[in-house]
C-alpha cells in the first residue's frame, strides 16, 4: 500500500482509494484520500 503525508493530520498515512495519474509534465503521481480525516493526499512517484 502506498503511503503519503497528510497535511491535516500531520502524519504519514496509507493512501486509500489510491489511483495512479500522470501530471502535466509527464511524471507519474499517486492521488487518493486520508483514511482518517478524508483529506486529499498527493504523492509524486509511482505506486509502491
Amino acid at each position: 500500500m502506498t503511503s503519503g503525508y497528510c497535511v491535516k493530520c500531520k502524519e504519514k498515512r496509507d493512501i486509500s482509494d489510491a489511483k495512479e495519474i500522470t501530471m502535466k509534465n509527464g511524471k507519474p503521481a499517486v492521488e487518493g484520500k486520508c483514511p482518517v480525516c478524508g483529506t486529499k493526499i498527493f504523492k509524486i512517484g509511482k505506486k509502491d
